[in-house]
C-alpha cells in the first residue's frame, strides 16, 4: 500500500489550477491556429487573432486567460492501492483551490446559498469533485475550470427511444444555435449519450477533457462526432458569434449502455477558454 500525504496534494492541486487558468493546453491552440486557414469571415479571423494573442499574453504574464475562472472541476483517479494520509482528500482539494485562487489572482465566483443570500465564499471553494477508483497505486488530478457562460447554455434531454441518431443530433443542434454568442464560440461540445440522468450529463463534461481532435476509439462515437462536426459548423454562428465558418473546434461524444426505455443526451457547452490541467501523484 503506497501512501501518499495530503500537502502533496495540496501542493499539486494549487499547481495546476493556477496553470489551467493562465495556460492554454497546446492543442486548443493548434486548433484556433488552424481554424485561421478555414475561417472565410474577416470578422472572425480578426476574433481568432485576438483570442491567439489574448493566450499568447496570458502565458507570457502569467495571468488568467479568461476573467472568469470558473467553477473549479476537479476529476481524480485514485489507485485502489493508494493511502491518504495526513487528512481528508475532499478538504486536501479545497485547500489546494484555495490557495491557488488567492494566490495566483482568480477570481473567485462561488456563492453560498443558490437561490436566496448568493454570498460569495471568498475563495472559490467548494470545488465540484468527481473520483473514481482505478487499479494502481497513483492518484491522477485533472482540473477544468467550467466558466458559467458555456455552462449556462448547456443542456440535458431525456428522449424516447424512437428519437434516434436524428433525435439526438436534432438536440445537440439546437442546444448549440440556442447558446449563440452568450457560449463565446468557437466551442468545444461534450455529448454524453446513454448511461441515466446524471451519468449523462458526466459523460458529456468528461468529454471535453480530451484533447482537441482526438476522436472517440468507439467507431459509432467517432462517425458521430464527424457529422456533428460538420454540421454544428454550418450552422453560420462564427467565432464569437459574429458569423463565420468555425463555430466549433471539435466535437466529442461519449456512450454508454441505457435501459431499453431510455436514451439520455447531454450536451455540455465548452467556450473557447477550454482549459485543464492534470498532475500524476
Amino acid at each position: 500500500m503506497r501512501e501518499v500525504y495530503c500537502d502533496e496534494i495540496i501542493k499539486a492541486v494549487k499547481e495546476i489550477a493556477i496553470k489551467a487558468n493562465y495556460e492554454l493546453p497546446e492543442d486548443v491552440v493548434y486548433a484556433f491556429q488552424s481554424s485561421l486557414e478555414k475561417e472565410e469571415s474577416q470578422i472572425g479571423k480578426e476574433v481568432l487573432r485576438q483570442i491567439l494573442l489574448n493566450a499568447q499574453a496570458a502565458k507570457e504574464e502569467q495571468m488568467a486567460y479568461c476573467q472568469d475562472t470558473g467553477v473549479a472541476v476537479i476529476f481524480v483517479e485514485i489507485g485502489q492501492n493508494v493511502h491518504i494520509v495526513g487528512g481528508s482528500l475532499i478538504d486536501a482539494i479545497n485547500e489546494g483551490i484555495r490557495q491557488a485562487y488567492k494566490e495566483g489572482y482568480l477570481r473567485a465566483s462561488m456563492v453560498y446559498d443558490p437561490v436566496f443570500e448568493r454570498k460569495n465564499t471568498g475563495d472559490n471553494t467548494p470545488a465540484v469533485i468527481h473520483t473514481f477508483i482505478v487499479p494502481g497505486d497513483r492518484i491522477k488530478i485533472i482540473f477544468a475550470p467550467k466558466g458559467a457562460g458555456s455552462e449556462n447554455t448547456s443542456r440535458l434531454a431525456m428522449l424516447k427511444p424512437a428519437d434516434g441518431w436524428e433525435g439526438v443530433k436534432k438536440f445537440v443542434l439546437e442546444t448549440v444555435k440556442l447558446a449563440g454568442p452568450n457560449a463565446c464560440p468557437p466551442l468545444t461540445v461534450g455529448v454524453g449519450i446513454g448511461g441515466n440522468f446524471e451519468l449523462c450529463a458526466l459523460l458529456s463534461k468528461k468529454a471535453l477533457l480530451r484533447k482537441t481532435g482526438e476522436r472517440s476509439h468507439d467507431p459509432i462515437a467517432r462517425k458521430m462526432e464527424e457529422e456533428l462536426i460538420q454540421d454544428i459548423n454550418k450552422l453560420g454562428l462564427g467565432p464569437m458569434g459574429f458569423g463565420g465558418k468555425v463555430t466549433a473546434v471539435d466535437v466529442r461524444v461519449e456512450l454508454y449502455p441505457c435501459h431499453i426505455a431510455s436514451l439520455p443526451v447531454a450536451v455540455n457547452i465548452q467556450c473557447h477558454a477550454s482549459r485543464h490541467a492534470e498532475i500524476e501523484l
